[in-house]
Parts: structure tokens; sequence; C-alpha cells
């Protein structure tokens, strides 16, 4: 159960005194009555409705978005471009942010949520949900260099978890990598030990959840709740 008006704040976006205003005026009903406050209780299953819209509740969101590059994975900054910048404002809600990050240049999968729970459960090394890159190296990598992925790489003082790394349709200057943790720079800093340049590198997967084709560059759209299920199965 949840203040009605802290319902409206979260899902329309707006400051809770918009929505106390929003109940004064007699715009909002739960369940076909007029809501005369606020600070009613409501619960998930109650039809709350705007100026006779209903809206959507839902406690938390989950959101893909395919992350082009020029965009930092943060909430906000006072100097660069932020991935929440991109979802759109009728996606917008108070409390999103990414879990995980991907550097600047780096492009592809980001999973944005409000709920820190879940984000946690995602990004902890215990649980060890795989993210899945394609990276592009300006030149092939060897079977040394997937031996040393693939045995626990020692890195910066750290023994690593071990990763996968595969050549992509034989191509051995486009590779295939899932990390089991997220440390800075991570898949750059594996390539480079081996004096390799990563030169592209987008995340296409997490846990068994692939980024939507579908998606262009920029775009975002809701996971379900099967897609969080195979998330969390992972």
């Amino acid at each position: 159960m949840e203040r009605l008006d802290k319902t409206l704040s979260k899902q329309l976006n707006i400051a809770r005194s918009e929505a106390k205003a929003l109940i004064k005026k007699g715009s909002v009903t739960v369940n076909g009555a007029l809501a005369v406050s606020g600070d009613m209780k409501c619960a998930d299953s109650d039809v709350i409705s705007v100026d006779g819209k209903k809206i959507t509740v839902n406690k938390y969101v989950y959101i893909m978005l395919n992350k082009p590059k020029g965009y930092i994975s943060a909430t906000e900054d006072k100097n660069e471009k932020t991935v929440l910048e991109l979802v759109p404002k009728d996606m917008q809600r108070k409390g999103l942010f990414p879990a995980g990050r991907l550097d600047r240049d780096t492009t592809g999968f980001v999973l944005i949520t409000d709920d820190g729970d879940f984000a946690h459960s995602i990004l902890s090394p215990k649980k060890h949900v795989d993210k899945t890159y394609i990276a592009t190296l300006d030149r092939p990598f060897t079977e040394e260099v997937k031996s040393d992925f693939e045995s626990g790489m020692e890195l910066g003082g750290k023994k690593l978890q071990k990763a996968e790394l595969d050549a992509v349709d034989g191509d051995f200057k486009t590779a295939r990598v899932v990390l089991r943790e997220g440390m800075y720079h991570q898949v750059k800093r594996m390539f480079k030990k081996h004096g390799i340049t990563v030169v592209e590198l987008k995340r296409t997967k997490i846990g068994s959840l692939e980024l939507d084709k579908a998606l262009a560059e920029g775009e975002s759209r809701y996971i379900t709740e099967t897609e969080l299920q195979n998330i969390r199965n992972s």
C-alpha cells in the first residue's frame, strides 16, 4: 500500500505538490470514486485515473536501452550527456538510474530501473550474472590470449573471475567476451595486457536476455516480466 500522492508523483514524474493539486482539483479517481486526499492508501490492484485516463501503476520499471557513443552511464552530470536523457518523456519517472556502467564510447545494452535490489542482484559478483560483449580489435587475438581470459587473468594485482573469449564467425579480430564481474574498463584492459587495442565495444546481452535487435541506437523499451525472469534465472 502506498500514498496516492506518492503514487501519482512516481508514475507521472511530477512533484508531490503537483499530485496533490490534481487531487484537489478533482482530476483523480480511484476505482471510479473521486479521490479527496493525497494520503489515502492505494494497492497495486487499484484503478487510478487522471482526467478520465487510466494510469498504469508499476512499483518498479525496467527499461532496455541501446546506448550510442557519447553518453555516460550516470543519472546526471554537469558536463556530459547521460543515458537518462535518452529515455522518452513518457517513460521517465523519479528514481531511475542505470544498473551498471558502460564507458562513454561503449555502445549497447544498458538496463535502466528504479529497483535498487534488482540492480544489486545483477551487479553483485556473487550472483555471477553474465555480461556479453562484442569487441572489435586492432589485431587478432591468439590461443594464448584466450587461455589467459578463460583461466582467470591476473590484472592490476587482482585475480579475475574466469571469462569466455571466442572469435565471431571465425574472425579473431572480432571477439565475443563474457564477463562475470565488472571492473573499470575491464574488457579493454584485459586485451591491452596482451598488446591488443579494442577499437569498438558493444554489450549485447545481460544474463540470457539479448539486446533487442529492433532497437536503434538511442532507443529504449520496457523489459517484460518474462524477460526479467530470464535475467534472474541466469
